[in-house]
């Protein structure tokens, strides 16, 4: 690729992680951040676990490339001094009911590569966490912690300047052989990783509508000082495949406090992180969106027993105490929330894999959710794979 002009629309952990991946393989290389920093959304405000490789359909490329990922990621994370902690997560089954589904979970674990995986009885668990409570769980060691966002400006210190912020991206046109945005640059490629953003910036390159960007929040809790001895490290509940979230668990951070959340609402706004960010034109987008109103016939209980959830902070504590039965409400406070771009189908699905796109030089990344940031390095080589072909 020596030579090759390439554009990266997005200073998040994926788009920087493809942009230096590109820059090592000999291409010019220029970043488009509409914001003044890096890192100034999802990768910013997640909660910074970097994932093993236990939920995905064995062979997806969400499990391939998050178990290359990982790798990349701890060794990146070594070589720069990063804190990297493997505290390690347990997937509890509260009840019977559960265990099928946990079942299911460790078969795709260990067809996934998962190491060191264990699976627990209620003893068991109360050895690893010994205030959770559950029938079993499985145990997974190599699940970490990271700053994600202090990994994203290491990448874009490695950039040397190749990041210009407070460059929204508003027009892309193709022109010969070359891809012009904002009439001012120039590129021989294009790689979107716009996040939030995605699907509009895709829609300007030339790509379908579909799938459209609904932005849910997930609004956290924080244990309080004095009470995050409740939780080792990550306790996960066994996802219910008939709702499209996972659910309340507990995740420890590497600055030793211990987030509990999040749960999912509908943001009345693209970079809405607060319940009082409502931008009209943005949530009429949404809810004109046919896939959106799908998802929302079929899922409008999940949905409000999650606004309840974030209503009442009793009702959120309840959630939670059901993994950890010491809990009590006096022991959270409010945590900074996160917006997660969610990519929904036409029919009202959710888009579970990563979903990658192209339209002649332009590669558009039309969804990465979690686990994107644990991924990024791996996805990182996969586009640069894709950008290099004619």
């Amino acid at each position: 690729m020596n030579g090759l002009r390439v554009g990266v629309v997005g200073a998040g952990i994926l788009g920087l992680a493809v942009a230096r991946q590109l820059a090592g393989s000999g291409a010019r290389v220029t970043v488009l951040e509409k914001e003044d920093r890096v890192a100034a959304h999802q990768t910013g405000h997640n909660s910074g676990v970097a994932h093993a490789g236990l939920y995905y359909p064995p062979g997806s490329l969400k499990a391939r490339l998050c178990r290359r990922g990982l790798g990349l990621l701890r060794e990146y994370c070594a070589e720069r001094g990063l804190p990297y902690v493997e505290c390690g997560k347990v997937v509890v089954a509260r009840n019977p009911a559960e265990l099928d589904r946990l079942a299911e979970i460790e078969r795709r674990a260990r067809a996934n590569g998962v190491p060191g995986l264990r699976r627990l009885t209620a003893d068991g668990l109360r050895e690893v966490e010994p205030h959770a409570a559950g029938v079993a769980a499985l145990h997974s060691p190599r699940t970490a912690i990271v700053d994600f966002a202090a990994v994203a400006r290491a990448m874009a210190a490695e950039l040397d300047g190749a990041v210009r912020t407070g460059t929204a991206v508003t027009r892309i046109r193709r022109s010969g052989d070359e891809v012009v945005v904002n009439e001012e640059f120039a590129f021989d490629r294009l790689v979107v990783c716009a996040g939030l953003w995605s699907d509009r910036v895709a829609r300007l390159a030339g790509d379908s509508p579909g799938p459209a960007i609904v932005p849910f929040r997930g609004e956290y809790h924080r244990l309080v000082p004095g009470r995050t001895d409740l939780v080792r490290g990550l306790i996960y509940p066994v996802p219910d495949p008939r709702y499209p979230f996972l659910g309340v668990h507990f995740t420890r951070r590497v600055d030793g406090g211990v987030d509990v959340g999040p749960n999912a609402v509908l943001a009345l706004a693209r970079e809405g992180y607060r319940r009082r960010d409502v931008r009209p034109a943005e949530l009429w987008e949404t809810l004109r969106w046919p896939g959106f109103r799908r998802l929302a016939a079929r899922h409008w209980r999940t949905g409000l027993r999650e606004m309840y959830g974030s209503a009442v902070r009793r009702a959120f504590v309840a959630e939670a105490r059901s993994f950890v039965p010491e809990l009590r409400v006096a022991d959270v406070t409010p945590a900074p929330a996160g917006v997660r771009a969610q990519a929904v189908d036409l029919d009202g699905s959710l888009v579970d894999d990563f979903r990658i796109g192209r339209i002649g030089p332009v590669i558009t990344v039309r969804n990465a959710p979690s686990p994107a940031a644990t991924s990024s390095l791996a996805i990182a080589e996969h586009l640069a794979e894709q950008a290099a072909l004619d």
